[in-house]
């Protein structure tokens, strides 16, 4: 299934290659920048019915335009960036869905796990999302934090994702190496998230064909959703429209209820 986005980099919608993602502005690699407000692209969301859709805040000066999106979608959009125990609460009662907590719950390269707790106890494990973005090292798929720069001791498997499993509604895991470069999903990844994971996924990574959409759908079996950003008509590319992943939705579905 496809799942929307909505990125947001100095208050503007944005699209960037996530690999370059860091403090020094000027290294960040941009595809794409809107001249919309995020939220004219939620209310397209809410009118064509799409959910389990995230707006990710890559940095301050978004907090304006990511309230203007949960207002025009309520309950429809997940929200991420710079959420913890103390603020996760009010981007609830602002009208997200769920919370997307990552850095917040990994300190000095580990788990905090009395964090994790606290937010689980705050908001309620059917409200939060994980955020386990990785990348590739050495074979293995380690979660990364700190603008997907520094790399933690978690490496993803089977029994990781178990463990995580009870505090959270979802995973969201975007595949850092490929984010925005239009080349192609990680298949490798996301045949074992889908062999892994005991919730939901949401896969975002490399996606640039409505055949990628397709792939991840059927070796998701339809736990792993697919995040399509860099090559959507909506975001300036030219490998997927927007019109076509929302009919790929409601044919999956129909086909879903057939089953």
């Amino acid at each position: 299934m496809f799942r929307p986005c909505i990125d947001l980099r100095n208050g503007k919608v944005v699209q960037i290659v996530g690999g370059t993602l860091s403090d020094d502005p000027h290294s960040v690699q941009t595809n794409f920048v809107s001249a919309r407000s995020a939220a004219w692209f939620a209310e397209l969301y809410r009118r064509d019915g799409l959910t389990g859709g995230h707006v990710i805040m890559l940095g301050p000066g978004n907090e304006t335009e990511a309230r203007g999106a949960l207002a025009a979608y309520p309950d429809g959009l997940q929200i991420g960036g710079g959420v913890h125990a103390t603020n996760a609460a009010d981007w609830l009662s602002a009208g997200a869905s769920h919370v997307i907590v990552t850095s917040w719950v990994f300190r000095d390269g580990r788990v905090d796990w009395a964090r994790l707790a606290e937010l689980q106890q705050r908001v309620g494990n059917t409200r939060l999302v994980l955020d386990l973005s990785c990348r590739l090292r050495a074979g293995e798929y380690f979660v990364v934090t700190d603008r997907w720069q520094k790399f933690t001791d978690v490496a993803l498997s089977a029994a990781t994702l178990e463990k995580f499993a009870p505090y959270c509604a979802e995973f969201l895991i975007h595949a850092v190496d490929v984010e925005g470069l239009c080349r192609g999903i990680d298949r490798q990844l996301v045949t074992r998230l889908a062999e892994w994971s005991p919730l939901p996924v949401t896969y975002a990574g490399g996606a640039n064909s409505l055949a990628d959409l397709a792939t991840v759908s059927e070796l998701g079996g339809g736990r792993v959703h697919l995040t399509i950003g860099s090559a959507l008509d909506i975001f300036g590319g030219g490998g997927v429209r927007y019109t076509d992943a929302v009919a790929f939705n409601q044919k999956w579905l129909a086909r879903q209820r057939k089953i």
